[in-house]
């Protein structure tokens, strides 16, 4: 990662960025930019270096930040109308570790509104462009994010993963992407989307930036009770012999160039002396039921707080305090919002609570217990991220169904608990890219990184 020094400040690393930002707006990357900002942190970096004072380890490092982490920078609006206006009087943990050692945000980047959506065409703003064709989706939550890193305006991005969202758009454009281990990076200061499977991670162009960004975003957060004492530095990264690769997932479902791409990665592992090993994983057909049963509950108890009242968009054509709620939320939230609300209150209403949500509860048990039955036969194992390239834009936005079987293969790690890694791994005769991920035990998340460069 290139930091500065005495030969490249960090206003001149900042201002490339700021340029680059510019070059490529009609990606519709970014919802703010923050030039002056970032000028004015680089200026001060520079200032410590010529006087000969200790710099951080990404000293003058341009990043771009996903729009639903929290600070004082710009706007906060998890690219929805309804928080149009807010700004935060708070600076969310991860970024306060990244601007710590030096990190400059140039701007927020854009993404499905309140991360509801695999294709970041849900945003309040309008759809992020892919990196390789503009006329197909980044994928989605974290579209802008990855969009940022793959044309190379920042050396790294941060994201949020609840069911893909990282991941799916690091694959769609030709980046790594990793949602860690839950509670491994503070969700303190992210606006939340689902509790229990939220995860803090980054784009990055190497797996080493990715060792490096977590050596220093991990660690327990007083301020966030699910986070994990810092169990990175101190893991112990044992020699990988097996690889497990899952037969419920080599189907007709999966577009054939995945499936060619993944069958020659497992041969070239199998040259280099790995042993791959077929897992028979029939638990994870359920996963996807589960996630849009567990997630939309947790995504209706978190939204609820939205009201117009304390901040954010407000309705104008409201008589009494009911319809200043009903409008707000009618006239701010994007309708993939609405949709999530409606399922996630019907799934924990009076009645359906035991039909639905405590079903899926039960069968998230058994995904987790059989992940933990996997890694006792092999180290780690590789799978597709997503069942498809990155697809047209408008091609599934109407469809529910579909855009949510995008996220087959994803959602399973996040009601796991378990690290993934999205490494790129070649292109379609088309040439648009194409990812797979490496799973890992919980607390792998070090050995999986170094592991992926075994992948290049």
């Amino acid at each position: 990662m290139k930091t500065a020094n005495k030969t490249v400040t960090a206003t001149k690393l900042v201002k490339d960025a700021l340029e680059k930002a510019k070059h490529f707006e009609e990606y519709n990357i970014f919802t703010f930019i923050n030039e002056e900002g970032a000028l004015k942190k680089a200026a001060e970096i520079d200032e410590k270096i010529a006087k000969g004072e200790k710099v951080g380890k990404l000293a003058g490092v341009p990043y771009a930040l996903k729009d639903n982490y929290l600070s004082p920078e710009g706007e906060t609006t998890a690219s929805a109308h309804i928080l149009e206006g807010f700004t935060s009087p708070i600076t969310a943990t991860c970024v306060e570790k990244l601007e710590a050692e030096g990190a400059i945000m140039i701007g927020r980047t854009n993404l499905d509104a309140f991360a509801h959506g695999s294709s970041t065409e849900n945003s309040y703003y309008g759809p992020t462009l892919n990196a390789y064709d503009k006329e197909r989706v980044a994928g989605g939550s974290s579209g802008g994010s990855a969009v940022a890193v793959a044309l190379d305006i920042v050396e790294f991005a941060t994201g949020s993963d609840t069911g893909g969202s990282i991941r799916q758009p690091a694959s769609f454009n030709g980046v790594y992407g990793l949602k860690p281990t839950y509670g491994a990076v503070s969700r303190y200061g992210v606006v939340a989307m689902a509790s229990s499977t939220d995860c803090m991670g980054f784009f990055t162009k190497t797996p080493e930036d990715m060792d490096l960004l977590m050596s220093i975003a991990t660690g327990q957060d007083p301020k966030d009770m699910t986070s994990l004492p810092d169990f990175y530095e101190k893991s112990e990264v044992k020699k990988v012999k097996k690889i497990g690769v899952i037969k419920d997932f080599d189907n007709d479902s999966v577009n054939i160039e995945i499936r060619d791409a993944l069958k020659k990665k497992t041969e070239d592992l199998k040259k280099k002396g790995y042993e791959i090993v077929e897992l028979d994983m029939p638990t994870l057909k359920y996963a996807l039921a589960a996630y849009y049963i567990i997630v939309p509950a947790e995504v209706a108890s978190n939204l609820s707080r939205h009201d117009g009242v304390r901040y954010g968009f407000r309705s104008e054509n409201s008589k009494n305090l009911e319809s200043l709620y009903e409008n707000t939320r009618d006239e701010g939230f994007m309708p993939e919002n609405k949709r999530r609300i409606m399922i996630g209150n019907f799934v924990l209403s009076s009645g359906f609570y035991d039909a639905y949500f405590l079903k899926a509860a039960k069968a998230r048990t058994l995904i987790v217990k059989e992940y933990e039955d996997a890694f006792n036969k092999c180290d780690f194992i590789l799978t597709p991220v997503s069942p498809n390239y990155a697809f047209k834009l408008g091609e599934k936005v109407n469809d529910p169904i579909a855009m949510y079987l995008e996220d087959l293969m994803s959602v399973s790690l996040n009601l796991a608990g378990v690290p993934g890694l999205a490494v790129p791994v070649g292109k379609t005769k088309s040439g648009l890219p194409i990812g797979l991920q490496l799973v890992g035990p919980r607390r792998s998340d070090k050995a999986l990184i170094e592991f992926a460069k075994e992948l290049k």
